[in-house]
């Protein structure tokens, strides 16, 4: 396993051993234990698991939590997406940036997401499989999201327009800075 840096200050990808013959593979995906070797805030606790499926194109984000927020270990573990994270940071000299990543079933990296930034992907295979653990429970109630396509921050999904299948909710997000003033998460530094 080893980790690799990230251009955006807090989060950064793990790459573990893949173990692999004629047969097929092993992997493992998660060990409490690499908390404090890859970086993860030992106070941090996963506390959920999801999964989800989607079709190519299906662009899922830009999610998060507002209050204490929800940190999140995410890894394709079936086809391949681009995952794209975007700082919300006040303060954060990367505040409104965002960087992406290509995650898949061949290197089975995983994308470590701290709180104080909003998360999503776009599906690159036929289908995908994404699983993530988070540090909070799912709550309606604090899950807030900005628009996919804001044009301030200008992410590049990695499809054209037209292969692009959006929900309803995604869609309808407000763009960072018509929230901005609602966001709790301060830079550290």
């Amino acid at each position: 396993m080893r980790t690799i840096p990230t251009r955006l200050q807090g989060p950064f990808l793990i790459e573990p051993a893949v173990h692999g013959d004629e047969r097929g593979f092993f992997c493992e995906t998660w060990r409490k234990e690499w908390h404090s070797r890859v970086g993860i805030p030992e106070a941090e606790e996963f506390i959920q698991d999801n999964h989800s499926r989607s079709s190519r194109g299906v662009v899922r984000g830009m999610h998060f939590h507002i209050g204490s927020g929800v940190a999140k270990l995410v890894r394709c573990a079936r086809g391949q997406i681009l995952d794209v994270i975007v700082d919300l940071r006040r303060g954060s000299p990367s505040y409104g940036q965002w960087e992406g990543y290509e995650l898949d079933d061949r290197l089975m990296r995983l994308l470590y997401v701290p709180v104080g930034f909003a998360h999503g992907f776009c599906v690159l295979s036929d289908t995908a499989d994404v699983i993530y653990k988070q540090t909070a429970y799912y709550d309606p109630a604090v899950e807030r999201g900005i628009a996919w396509d804001d044009p301030d921050i200008a992410i590049e999904w990695p499809l054209a327009l037209s292969e692009l299948i959006v929900s309803e909710r995604d869609r309808s997000a407000p763009r960072l800075s018509e929230m901005a003033a609602e966001l709790p998460f301060q830079y550290g530094g």
